[in-house]
């Protein structure tokens, strides 16, 4: 007597469930992303052994071009409001309009002379990228306004740290200059953003 042969039918699997997982994963994992804040230029940090992470909020980086050209990231937006309040009463007949303090908190660099900061903010943010790339804030003895910027952010923010971000090309200096700067302010705890190289061979 033949065996009757049952009919074979390929199995069903319902992926709805791991379509929802899926779904949730992302949607937490975008919104807890810590997004890098556009640079103004193009920077290539050395490489070093060393490895301390660079804290990822509170922080004040100054990006330094091989050039010499220096500019400012102030991460906090209630920071750099009050920032920019007390640049306007340092400096005499500095005043801005709500639209430049909105245009100032949706500019993630400080890249401008003080006294060009007003017309700086009135541009559009296209022309605002192009005026960035050959300006910088000054740091020459006679007008030291990086000095300024960093006295009135640490004194807004007392737990602000600071994060020095040099071209792997910039004039070693040009880089002392800038910790100069700090020192002559007591900051003299601050980080060197590099990136990470291997351990030499024979340590």
């Amino acid at each position: 007597m033949s065996k009757v042969k049952a009919k074979k039918h390929s199995p069903f699997i319902d992926m709805t469930a791991m379509s929802d997982v899926t779904v949730l994963l992302l949607t937490f994992f975008m919104s807890t992303a810590t997004f890098l804040p556009k640079e103004p230029i193009r920077v290539t940090a050395p490489a070093s052994v060393m490895e301390i992470k660079i804290p990822d909020a509170n922080l004040l980086t100054i990006l330094v071009k091989p050039d010499g050209l220096v500019y400012l990231n102030l991460d906090r937006p209630n920071d750099k409001l009050a920032v920019l309040d007390l640049i306007s009463k340092s400096y005499s007949n500095l005043t801005f309009t709500d639209q430049q303090r909105a245009a100032f908190l949706n500019q993630p660099s400080i890249g401008v002379p003080i006294k060009n900061l007003p017309e700086f903010l009135d541009k559009l943010p296209v022309d605002q990228d192009d005026f960035l790339k050959g300006s910088g804030v000054p740091t020459d003895s006679l007008n030291n306004e990086l000095a300024d910027w960093v006295k009135f952010a640490t004194q807004v923010n007392p737990d602000l740290k600071i994060a020095i971000k040099a071209d792997q090309d910039t004039p070693y200096p040009k880089v002392s200059n800038i910790i100069n700067t700090l020192q002559d302010l007591k900051q003299n705890r601050f980080n060197l953003i590099t990136t990470l190289r291997g351990m030499p061979e024979g340590y």
